[in-house]
C-alpha cells in the first residue's frame, strides 16, 4: 500500500510572498492551484505567526477563478452556502459538502473504470451518449480539469446528439427534477 505524501509546504513571508519549501522558490496562486490539480495537498504556513493559512487561500483560488468566468458553483449553491453560516445548518454543511465530494471522486473512478460501450448495460439507453459526455464535462470542471479520460471531441458530441433524438427533452426533465430537488434541499436549511 502506497504510503500518502506529505502535504507541499508553502511559506508566507511578511511581505505576502509565498515561497515553495521542496523547490525553493516563489509561487503564485495559479502555482498553488496547478500543484492541486496535479493531485498534491499543499499547507500555507505564515512564517512569522505560524497559522495556517491554507483554508484562507484556497478560497481566494476558488474566487479568482470563479470572477474569471471559470464558473464551477452555481449562484444558488453560493446563496446556500451564505445561508449557511447564519443558520443552524453550519453545522452540517462542511461534513455534508466533505462527503460529497468524497463520493464524487468515488463515483468518477468507479465510472471512469466501468463506462466503456461495451462495459456497462446502460449503454444502450437512448440519450446515455450524451449524459455521459455532460457528466464527464461536469467532472472535468469539478475536479479542475484532472479527470484521467480522454475528452471526446465536438464532432463526436455532435454526432451523439444527433443519434439521439429526444435526448433534450429528457435532459430538460432532468434539469427541471434537479431545480426542484435544490428547492427542497434549500428548504431544510
Amino acid at each position: 500500500m502506497p504510503q500518502k505524501q506529505e502535504p507541499l509546504l508553502i511559506k508566507r513571508y511578511a511581505s505576502r510572498r509565498l515561497y515553495n519549501t521542496e523547490t525553493s522558490d516563489y509561487v503564485t496562486l495559479e502555482d498553488i492551484a496547478r500543484f492541486i490539480r496535479d493531485g498534491r495537498e499543499v499547507q500555507i504556513i505564515d512564517l512569522k505567526s505560524g497559522d495556517d493559512l491554507t483554508r484562507q487561500y484556497l478560497l481566494q483560488i476558488v474566487a479568482e477563478h470563479e470572477s474569471r468566468g471559470e464558473s464551477v458553483l452555481p449562484v444558488d449553491v453560493l446563496t446556500d452556502l451564505v445561508r449557511s453560516y447564519t443558520t443552524q445548518a453550519q453545522s452540517i454543511v462542511p461534513q455534508f459538502l466533505a462527503a460529497s465530494f468524497e463520493m464524487l471522486r468515488d463515483g468518477q473512478s468507479k465510472m471512469l473504470g466501468s463506462l466503456g460501450p461495451m462495459g456497462n448495460p446502460l449503454s444502450k439507453m437512448p440519450g446515455f451518449e450524451v449524459m455521459q459526455a455532460q457528466q464527464e464535462a461536469f467532472m472535468k470542471a469539478m475536479m479542475g480539469g484532472y479527470s484521467g479520460a480522454s475528452s471526446s471531441s465536438d464532432e463526436e458530441d455532435d454526432a451523439s446528439e444527433k443519434k439521439n433524438d429526444g435526448s433534450s427533452d429528457e435532459l430538460d426533465a432532468i434539469k427541471k427534477q434537479l431545480a426542484e430537488l435544490q428547492k427542497k434541499l434549500s428548504g431544510l436549511g
